[in-house]
């Protein structure tokens, strides 16, 4: 999934960035308010991690702009400001959760498990199709019982292509959510994932079609 972080404090920003990167998301960060604005005016993100005091911008003016455009992006707020009615002024202008510093970061992950869960329509956090069942809050696949033993990557291209099955995923969604701006993907990174993937599939009764031209899909077989 690919997620913006929005977030001035170096040190808070940079565990943030490492701790979501180390599950496979793709991971943005920017230090000022209006910056951020701008972003999200050219790149689609699945969540947002927002402060509330930044530079430029400020989180709430953010969040509203983000909702006067019909952005649906799932907002998790993150802030030192501890009082009730900044809460409920974050919450009544958008903004999908609420964490206050300090926090600690196993809690952050799973606010940001439930926001991507219920985005997807999801109830928990697994997702089955047909033998195939990952699971994404401890980061793990496998195909009737028996384990997938996947990297990083190869998990993030299979929960994609899970998160809707039979629907097809193109090759520029994929990389739009496992690369960040400062990482540059090899011309032929998705196909290396996908082949790794089936090898690893095996023989199972599901399978990664491609579909010439459009992209992929993830179906039983």
């Amino acid at each position: 999934m690919r997620v913006l972080v929005v977030e001035d404090t170096a040190d808070i920003a940079e565990a943030i960035v490492m701790r979501l990167e180390k599950i496979g998301h793709a991971v943005d960060w920017e230090k000022n308010g209006k910056t951020a604005v701008e972003l999200l005016a050219v790149q689609t993100y699945d969540l947002v991690i927002l402060d509330l005091t930044l530079p430029g911008e400020d989180g709430i003016q953010v969040l509203k702009g983000m909702r006067a455009r019909r952005l649906a992006t799932p907002v998790l707020v993150v802030t030192a400001r501890s009082a009730v009615d900044e809460r409920i002024s974050a919450l009544d202008v958008g903004a999908d959760d609420y964490l206050i510093k300090p926090f600690d970061y196993r809690e952050l992950e799973a606010r940001a498990r439930a926001l991507l869960r219920r985005s997807t329509g999801l109830s928990d956090n697994t997702l089955c199709v047909g033998p195939l069942v990952i699971d994404r809050a401890g980061r793990v696949a496998s195909v009737a019982g028996r384990s997938l033993n996947l990297t990083r990557r190869e998990l993030t291209v299979l929960e994609i292509l899970a998160i809707r099955p039979d629907r097809i995923v193109s090759k520029e969604e994929l990389i739009e959510q496992l690369f960040n701006f400062d990482q540059e993907p090899s011309p032929n990174a998705i196909e290396q994932f996908v082949a790794r993937l089936r090898r690893k599939l095996g023989d199972a009764p599901i399978e990664i079609r491609t579909m010439r031209g459009l992209g992929y899909q993830l179906a039983t077989t």
